[in-house]
């Protein structure tokens, strides 16, 4: 094995251009994000420019989670050009070290990285993404979406019948709503009478509507204050039908999954979010093989454009077969463990084979 003094030096080489690259993004999305709320808030005076910052600030972070496959395969492109044209690489080959040996650092800093990120980052991301789509409840009224109607639709099946709440927004997990619309209709599906109110908070038993306006057929509109809905929804199963499955820390999936269960409700969402996020140190370590399949044949036979291309390519394609087995684990065509882990050991193999192809022949 190579000595602790050179793993040492690759390993910081690797993770130095890891971070540039991951803190450029993440410093480019920041703009974008800060001038689209900018865009909004110019119609709201009361919305001065620190608060649109420290709202874009806490948004990144959810957002730039996909990226990180993207910044290990170019950081593990960018690091082996550069100790390739240093010549660095060249006297560890010629000192006997083989591809295996100089490739552990890398691949051992891909698999930390994926590991802190999961366990460390991505829960850190997600609470900031839950507060600041509280935060930008309170400064916007909604939240900005590509929807047209950004209100809150909820379905309820009780022994008094069924009843369709709609809301413009929701809170606290799903708690609280504001802009309140519900249609009750009796157990036989007949149209019984519609609430109106400027807030629905749920209560041990009953949704708590204020200012309620019920209008029932022909009878006159009437002010009623404050109306009790009777409903059996507790606050877990609210947060398990409020929360996507990708705002979700990873800490608290397993625990999300077995309330949605127990809530009757589908959990496969957070079972597949779960999985996947298992699978991201492996799925960093598949971008390293698949980085240095390509990157090290430069070395040989040239040609650094098309190979590097041919990298960014496969990685490319790794990560869209990521997304597309995702898409059928979550539309329950195959498991969520298939699904997570599958794109993963298919691409650590494929470049592993190509580098025993073309370094051990």
């Amino acid at each position: 094995m190579i000595g602790a003094t050179l793993s040492r030096y690759l390993a910081l080489r690797f993770f130095r251009v890891i971070l540039a690259i991951f803190l450029t993004i993440f410093c480019l999305m920041f703009v974008i994000v800060f001038v689209e709320l900018l865009r909004r808030a110019s119609d709201n005076p009361e919305v001065g420019a620190g608060a649109v910052a420290l709202l874009a600030l806490m948004r990144v972070p959810f957002q730039t989670e996909m990226i990180l496959p993207f910044a290990v395969l170019f950081g593990a492109m960018a690091t082996f050009v550069d100790l390739t044209r240093k010549l660095e690489l060249i006297v560890a080959r010629a000192a006997g070290v083989s591809v295996w040996q100089f490739l552990a650092p890398f691949l051992l800093t891909a698999f930390m990285i994926g590991l802190l990120s999961v366990t460390v980052y991505n829960p850190v991301a997600a609470v900031l993404k839950q507060r600041s789509d509280q935060m930008e409840i309170n400064l916007f009224g909604v939240q900005g979406s590509v929807r047209i109607d950004h209100g809150v639709w909820r379905r309820y099946h009780g022994v008094d019948g069924l009843t369709v709440i709609h809301a413009m927004n929701s809170l606290h997990g799903g708690r609280e709503m504001t802009d309140v619309s519900v249609n009750i209709y009796s157990p036989e599906g007949g149209f019984i009478e519609r609430v109106e109110a400027t807030r629905a908070t749920l209560q041990p038993g009953a949704w708590l509507l204020e200012q309620a306006r019920v209008s029932a057929p022909g009878e006159p509109a009437t002010l009623v204050g404050n109306y009790l809905l009777a409903t059996d929804v507790t606050p877990e199963e609210l947060a398990a039908t409020s929360a996507a499955p990708q705002a979700v820390p990873f800490w608290d999936l397993p625990r999300m999954a077995a309330t949605t269960l127990d809530a009757g409700l589908d959990a496969l969402g957070y079972e597949l979010q779960f999985q996947k996020l298992l699978a991201r140190p492996l799925l960093l370590v598949a971008m390293v093989l698949v980085a240095a399949s390509f990157s090290l044949r430069f070395f040989r036979f040239g040609g650094i454009a098309r190979t590097l291309s041919g990298g960014v390519a496969a990685g490319f394609m790794l990560y869209i077969m990521t997304e597309v087995l995702s898409d059928l684990g979550g539309a329950g065509t195959i498991s969520p463990v298939l699904a997570a882990w599958s794109p993963t050991l298919v691409g650590s193999m494929l470049g592993t084979l190509s580098l025993l192809h073309s370094e051990d022949g």
